[in-house]
C-alpha cells in the first residue's frame, strides 16, 4: 500500500489521536489565553513577546538550502506580522471570544478559494457548498445584536484568516525548507515587527508590564512555548505521517474548546442566532476540509 493511500485510509493510531487532542486543547486554551493577556498588556506587545520566546527556541532548527526566498519572505509577511497583528488587535477589541474565534476558522475556505483562483486547483462541488454555508453562517452570526458589538473583531478575524490562507498556499510552493525552519523564520520575522509596532503605536507598556500578574505571564508563555512550539511540533509530526486533509477536519474542534472556556469562564454570551450562525460557519468549513481531504486522497491514489 502506498504512503498516500495509507495516510488517507488507515485508522489513526492512539499516539496520533493523542496528538490531535493535544493540539485542539492547546490551541483552544491559547485563544482564551490571548484574550487574558491583551486585557492587561498592549496587543502588539503580547504578539512581540510571544514570538520572541518562540524564536529563541526555534532558531537552532533553522537550516540553509532555501531557493525561493521571495515566496518565503511573502509567507513570513502574511503569516507573521499581518496575520498575528490583526489577530492580537482582534483579541484586544473583542468583548466575546466566540464570534471572533469562529471567524478565524475561515482560513480553511479561503485557502481553497485562493488555491482555485491563483493556482488553478480544483474546487469540488462540496467545497463550493461549504464556502457558501460558511460565509452565510458568519454573516448570520455577525448581524446578531450581541455579535454586532464585535463586528470589527470579526472583520479582523476574517482578514487574518485570509492572510493565513495566503501563507498556507505559499508554503506549498516552497521547497528545501523544513516546517520548523519556516516556523522559526516566521517567529524571527514577526517578533521585531510587533515590538517596533508596539513602540510606535502603543502607550503605557512599562506600566502594563508592572501591572501584569502571574496569569498574564502564564498566558504569554503558553502562547510562545506551548502553542507556537509544542502544538506546532505535534502538527508537523502528524502531517509527516498523514495527508494534511486527514488531520484538518479534527482540528475544527479547536473553537469549540475556546467557546466552552469563553461561556463557562469568561462570561461570553451565546444567543440562539450566534449559536446557529457559528454552527453553520463551522459546518461549512468542515465541508471544505472534507472536500480537500477527498481531493488529495484521490490525487494520491491515482
Amino acid at each position: 500500500m502506498s504512503l498516500s493511500a495509507a495516510g488517507s485510509s488507515e485508522r489513526l493510531s492512539p499516539a496520533e489521536v493523542a496528538a490531535i487532542v493535544a493540539i485542539v486543547l492547546i490551541w483552544g486554551i491559547n485563544n482564551a489565553a490571548a484574550k487574558v493577556a491583551t486585557e492587561v498588556l498592549p496587543p502588539l506587545l503580547v504578539a512581540g513577546l510571544r514570538f520572541t520566546l518562540a524564536a529563541l527556541v526555534l532558531v537552532p532548527f533553522l537550516r540553509p538550502g532555501i531557493s525561493d526566498w521571495r515566496s518565503l519572505g511573502l509567507l513570513v509577511l502574511l503569516g507573521g506580522p499581518i496575520h498575528f497583528g490583526l489577530i492580537y488587535v482582534g483579541y484586544w477589541l473583542a468583548e466575546d471570544l466566540s464570534p471572533f474565534v469562529i471567524a478565524q476558522q475561515m482560513w480553511i475556505p479561503f485557502t481553497a478559494l485562493i488555491s482555485f483562483l491563483a493556482l488553478g486547483e480544483r474546487l469540488p462541488r462540496m467545497a463550493v457548498i461549504g464556502l457558501v454555508v460558511a460565509f452565510l453562517g458568519v454573516a448570520w452570526m455577525t448581524v446578531d445584536p450581541r455579535a454586532m458589538r464585535d463586528v470589527v473583531p470579526v472583520g479582523l478575524g476574517l482578514a487574518a484568516g485570509f492572510a493565513w490562507a495566503g501563507s498556507t498556499v505559499l508554503a506549498r510552493r516552497i521547497r528545501g525548507a523544513s516546517p520548523f525552519t519556516m516556523q522559526g523564520l516566521l517567529a524571527l520575522g514577526t517578533a521585531p515587527v510587533m515590538l517596533l509596532g508596539s513602540a510606535i503605536f502603543e502607550r503605557g507598556q512599562i506600566a502594563a508590564i508592572q501591572a501584569a500578574g502571574p496569569l498574564v505571564w502564564a498566558s504569554v508563555l503558553w502562547a510562545g512555548l506551548v502553542s507556537s512550539v509544542t502544538a506546532t511540533a505535534f502538527l508537523f509530526w502528524l502531517v509527516q505521517r498523514r495527508q494534511a486533509g486527514r488531520v484538518t477536519p479534527y482540528l475544527l474542534a479547536t473553537p469549540l474548546v475556546t467557546v466552552a472556556i469563553g461561556v463557562g469562564v469568561m462570561g461570553d454570551v451565546l444567543t440562539t442566532q450566534i449559536l446557529v450562525g457559528g454552527s453553520m460557519a463551522l459546518a461549512g468549513v468542515g465541508l471544505v476540509a472534507l472536500a480537500e481531504r477527498r481531493l488529495r486522497a484521490g490525487a494520491g491514489s491515482s
